[in-house]
């Protein structure tokens, strides 16, 4: 088969390539770096043609209140051009819980994004993944000084990187599933508790202060961003993972 992965050179979109040529698919990075730009529509043509599939891991800058009209731009862009070039499937990468965590503008922008998909005319797949273990540092760094890292106790399932790409490749060779597959990793963490854990194994020796109004994730209540019954569960866990990346 024939994918073009749109933000194929990116932390998930690199990884998903790697997999599918590997695995003897002809899988091709489209970015703004070789050309193809979602949000003018700049390159699409080309880097649809003969696709049997599109992947698009494309993300804002910034994930503020420009992100719903980065998703409705970027997705009636990219449908236009690939109903016009006869693509079978479209395949996005959303979030576990979007729907679920409306002071959020990103997530609402994420579940705007996935609206359009299914009222779009191609045959699609969603793919939900909970947050990646690549990212806990960042969340970490949100609000964090030379002494304390101040956390809510939110309710997260994260997974690694290469987990969410395998998921993502195996639904993009598949028949488009026409709904969502929800991904997570196998453990449940406070993320206060998350933080605690990521510092002692980097070594660092800041304390960890609990405050339920701290960052982003404050927003989530209860378990809206852990995965239900019937989500395929990954199988690295964050010790695992973070064994591998403790330097």
């Amino acid at each position: 088969m024939k994918i073009a992965v749109i933000g194929g050179t990116g932390l998930i979109g690199s990884r998903v390539v790697g997999i599918l040529n590997a695995g003897g698919h002809e899988a091709v990075p489209h970015s703004t770096s070789t050309g193809v730009d979602l949000l003018s529509g700049r390159g699409l043509p080309g880097a649809l043609a003969g696709a049997d599939v599109v992947v698009n891991l494309t993300k804002p800058r910034t994930f503020d209140d420009a992100s719903p009209a980065f998703f409705r731009r970027t997705m009636d862009n990219l449908l236009a051009a690939a109903d016009a070039a006869g693509v079978g499937h479209a395949v996005i990468l959303s979030i576990v819980g979007a729907d679920l965590v409306p002071d959020l503008v990103f997530y609402r922008a994420k579940v705007l994004q996935e609206d359009i998909l299914r009222a779009g005319p191609v045959p699609y797949s969603i793919v939900r993944s909970t947050q990646f273990f690549e990212f806990v540092d960042t969340v970490l760094s949100w609000t964090s000084d030379e002494r304390t890292v101040r956390l809510p106790a939110t309710l997260l399932q994260p997974m690694a990187a290469d987990d969410v790409a395998r998921a993502v490749a195996d639904v993009s060779v598949g028949v488009p599933l026409r709904g969502t597959l929800n991904i997570a990793g196998p453990e449940v963490f406070a993320l206060d508790e998350l933080g605690r854990i990521t510092l002692a194994a980097r070594g660092d020796h800041r304390a960890v202060v609990t405050d339920d109004r701290a960052g982003m994730y404050a927003a989530a209540s209860g378990d809206a961003l852990v995965a239900k019954e019937g989500a395929v569960i990954a199988g690295t866990t964050y010790r695992e993972w973070l064994a591998r990346h403790a330097g």
